[in-house]
């Protein structure tokens, strides 16, 4: 007997909700009606009930956040929130839902990151069973940890405030997936990472960050199943990142590192199971041998660089290649050969196989859809392929399969359109909608071009803009962001300016991310000099930060091998890569480095880009076309006299 379709839900129109007297008004202390919000909720809504996918470009200031929170609410379906950061999801988890749930009280939701975030009962455990500690910083902590454990309800690293970044202990006792047994581990019913999948798979929206997501996604197509519980809509908010994402995790990398913790993981499990396999012992120091031969064969020096010559590289390096790989074979074999072995010892049997064949598909592979190249940082060496294009994997994998698709943030679009992302995403059918801030950027920012500098890819360069940097510093009396598109020029720029001023100079670098910010914002007229790591996701309001400067156009290096092999392929295709990829991404992000100073309806300052081009370059007006308004000049007095009268 067929069943009768279910009536939808009765639901009060969202104005009830978002309007000058509506719910919010009179339960959030600060709420300000915006019709843009309401506009953003209402569009929301309706791509949730059409099933249909949804772009809005939502100003800064918007209320963005609730505005597609309470459609997902209301709507009654499983929804994703794929966010930039983890700072994001965590305000989400802890401000914004608890507020909602005194209007939705049976709404449940988790916080899902990545393994590597979560303590391994498990591995604590076992650490008790061997002298694996060093030193007493390492004992402090593992205590800490261990009293922790016995009441935390998330396993959460967040949750330890006093647990340093840099800690060794952590990456050896959390619940990364590499060394898990899943069901057959003892710990399994009490484990953090089952938790959380059981509270996940109970909740009405799960809230993730774009690596996790990425990562579920490219896990759906292995035989590992998947991280994230069904669902039939996702959110990612601050979408403008998720292609660089997506392209990390569609593709492969292998590294000294991974080779070395597979060795170290084998020496630990067979100490910890009382394995005696002379074997083994043997195959592990043979594969660092050989390992340390092979990783030799790359440049010292720090950089990355496209591995274009790997036929010539094998030709040349045949016999210290195999020589890896037979390494790894012999690994697995004598782990294989073990009676009895426990599931930690096929676990490692089956990275040994995964590792080897990662290798050969970097080394060896002909795939055109794929970029090779390596990457030295530190004392690692990462060899990678890497997908050129990952429009039709997202158009198949995921626009395709997931009925309502919605992507948001301030900085989407490119001259009033949505062009640039739907190409680079494989977005086909989707509604599209600006909503502009109600900021009145005319009156609260100056955006402020000097045009005698020379062009930044000139010798003297530098020099001048660290003039200019101090005259402006001047007029805003410090409270500034100087941000740069490269390291070099950050250091060289900070050198020439830091005596010649009495505000405190910070420098990216002397700190932790999250240590600089509170410097910066406690410490009266500070400035901060960084690269691109803080032009987005970073959120000061106030005077604190009156400036926000910037070094030059923020195009992507073109020897990049990622970026090289876009830029071939466009090209190649009969298109223009300068117009259709290069000018796109660098307003993207310049739109995103501006976007650090006007917060609040009160905040005011200036925006200064030392580059010439935007100007005296046709290209520029499409740059000016995606900012907002911002009243413009050209001369340092008329700075000095915005900032005055701020």
């Amino acid at each position: 007997m067929a069943t009768l379709p279910k009536k939808p839900v009765e639901r009060p129109p969202l104005d009830r909700v978002f309007a000058p007297n509506g719910w919010l008004a009179r339960h959030h202390p600060r709420y300000e009606y915006r019709p843009a919000q309401l506009e953003m909720a209402e569009d929301v809504e309706s791509a949730l009930d059409n099933r249909r996918h949804l772009i809005a470009e939502a100003g800064t200031g918007t209320g963005k956040t609730l505005a597609y929170l309470v459609p997902i609410i209301r709507s009654g379906r499983r929804v994703v929130i794929s966010t930039g950061t983890k700072n994001l999801q965590e305000q989400i988890f802890f401000k914004d839902i608890p507020f909602l749930q005194k209007l939705f009280p049976k709404l449940r939701a988790t916080l899902m990151k990545g393994r590597q975030n979560y303590l391994c009962r498990q591995k604590l455990y076992d650490i008790e069973k061997q002298p694996a500690l060093n030193g007493m910083e390492e004992f402090d902590q593992y205590a800490q940890i261990r009293h922790w454990e016995r009441r935390t309800e998330t396993g959460d690293r967040a949750e330890l405030g006093g647990l340093p970044d840099s800690s060794t202990l952590w990456p050896r006792i959390d619940a990364r997936s590499e060394a898990c047994t899943g069901q057959k581990c003892q710990q399994f019913d009490r484990c953090f990472i089952t938790w959380m999948h059981q509270r996940a798979a109970e909740s009405d929206i799960i809230i993730a960050n774009h690596h996790l997501f990425f990562a579920d996604l490219a896990l759906k197509q292995t035989e590992y199943g998947s991280l994230l519980p069904d669902y039939t809509a996702i959110v990612f908010d601050e979408a403008q990142e998720i292609e660089e994402v997506a392209t990390r995790y569609f593709g492969l990398q292998v590294s000294n590192y991974r080779v070395e913790e597979l060795a170290r993981d084998t020496e630990a499990t067979l100490r910890l199971k009382s394995i005696e396999s002379p074997e083994a012992l043997a195959a592990v120091r043979e594969l660092r041998q050989r390992s340390d031969l092979f990783w030799g064969l790359f440049p010292s020096a720090e950089g990355r660089a496209a591995f274009d010559n790997r036929e010539g590289f094998l030709e040349v390096n045949r016999g210290p290649y195999s020589a890896l790989l037979n390494g790894l074979v012999r690994l697995e074999t004598e782990l294989g050969r073990l009676k009895d072995r426990p599931e930690e010892i096929n676990n490692l049997a089956r990275r040994a196989s995964e590792l080897r064949q990662a290798f050969e598909f970097v080394l060896e592979s002909r795939d055109p859809n794929f970029v090779f190249w390596w990457e030295r940082r530190g004392r690692g060496v990462f060899l990678e392929a890497s997908p050129i294009d990952v429009s039709a994997i997202l158009r198949e994998r995921l626009f395709e399969r997931v009925e309502t698709v919605v992507l948001t943030s301030a900085t989407l679009a490119v001259g009033g359109t949505f062009d640039f992302l739907k190409r680079r995403l494989g977005i086909v059918n989707t509604r599209e909608k600006i909503l502009d801030s109600h900021f009145d950027y005319s009156s609260q920012a100056l955006l402020y071009t000097p045009l005698s500098l020379p062009d930044p890819r000139e010798p003297g360069f530098a020099a001048r803009a660290a003039e200019e940097v101090v005259e402006v510093l001047k007029a805003t009396r410090g409270r500034a962001f100087v941000l740069f598109t490269s390291y070099q020029q950050m250091r060289d720029v900070y050198e020439r300016v830091r005596h010649r001023l009495r505000y405190p100079m910070l420098l990216q670098g002397m700190a932790p991310r999250t240590a600089l910010l509170d410097k910066f914002r406690s410490t009266p007229h500070a400035v901060l000099f960084a690269t691109s790591s803080f032009w987005q996701g970073v959120d000061v309001q106030g005077e604190q930060l009156s400036a926000v400067i910037i070094d030059r156009l923020p195009f992507a290096v073109p020897t990049d091998p990622v970026v090289a092999a876009r830029i071939r392929q466009i090209n190649a295709e009969g298109g223009s890569a300068f117009n259709e990829y290069q000018i796109p991404q660098a307003v993207i992000a310049l739109k995103q480095g501006f976007g650090r100073l006007i917060r609040s309806e009160t905040d005011r300052g200036v925006l200064a880009i030392l580059d010439r081009r935007l100007v005296r370059m046709s290209y520029g007006q499409m740059f000016f076309a995606s900012l907002p308004s911002y009243r413009r000049t050209d001369r340092l007095e008329d700075v000095k006299a915005f900032m005055r009268a701020c």
